[in-house]
């Protein structure tokens, strides 16, 4: 695959998913009345979340350079706009703490990884998702959700259709993209990687989360390849 082909599919799938995100942020926050039908709204959530966890993912190519190889200024501008609409991150602090994650997998200096209990599922996550909050980035919420409030928005409308799909995906990032991946059971890792993929299929590992855990240690064997490129990975190992 050339470095024009892979950035070429990466720019146009990741133009579709930020475009769907983008619809259904503005359509949800600004013109969908609340309660309005209940079915309609669990489907907006769901959709939601799981386009923001391809925000995400689009972001954690960037981080590899896997989303443009060669073009570092462009995956650093792609991962900023993702990570900034998907929660207010700061890219460069996320991007510091993945390539740790790289470095050290699985083990007490693995930032995304709780060597205190290997195993279980809420005090892992506590500790994922406080490594990753900052100050910053809850006043960096609070000016965009005041903005939406100054432009008509209504709190309840914003906390549905933006906050909720960003909580919602973080815990699907990390079922799927971490513990799943990485938590210890009785069976042995294959390598220093401490990594085993869900084996979900390619429909399941899609909608999971975009390949991100059905192919994780193909990730982790090959962190040059797209999100999309991972399935292709594992066929060519088979």
């Amino acid at each position: 695959m050339t470095a024009r082909r892979q950035t070429i599919t990466s720019v146009t799938l990741a133009a579709m998913i930020l475009a769907a995100w983008a619809t259904l942020h503005v359509g949800g926050i600004f013109f969908y009345p609340l309660p309005g039908n209940v079915a309609l709204v669990v489907a907006a959530v769901l959709a939601q979340t799981w386009l923001s966890a391809g925000l995400f993912i689009v972001m954690h190519d960037c981080i590899h350079g896997s989303f443009a190889p060669g073009r570092p200024r462009l995956n650093a501008a792609v991962g900023m706009v993702c990570a900034a609409l998907y929660a207010c991150f700061g890219y460069r602090g996320l991007a510091a703490n993945h390539h740790l994650h790289h470095r050290f997998p699985g083990t007490a200096d693995d930032p995304d990884f709780d060597a205190r209990d290997p195993r279980a599922f809420v005090r892992w996550y506590v500790h994922f998702f406080s490594g990753y909050y900052t100050h910053g980035q809850l006043l960096r919420i609070t000016v965009a959700a005041v903005a939406y409030l100054l432009l008509g928005a209504s709190l309840l409308n914003i906390v549905v259709f933006w906050a909720v799909p960003a909580l919602l995906s973080s815990v699907q990032l990390f079922l799927f993209g971490t513990w799943l991946p990485h938590r210890h059971d009785d069976r042995a890792f294959a390598d220093h990687h401490n990594a085993r993929s869900n084996g979900f299929g390619w429909g399941g590992s899609l909608v999971t989360c975009f390949h991100f855990g059905g192919f994780h240690h193909e990730h982790h064997l090959h962190p040059a390849l797209p999100w999309w490129a991972l399935p292709q990975a594992r066929k060519r190992a088979l």
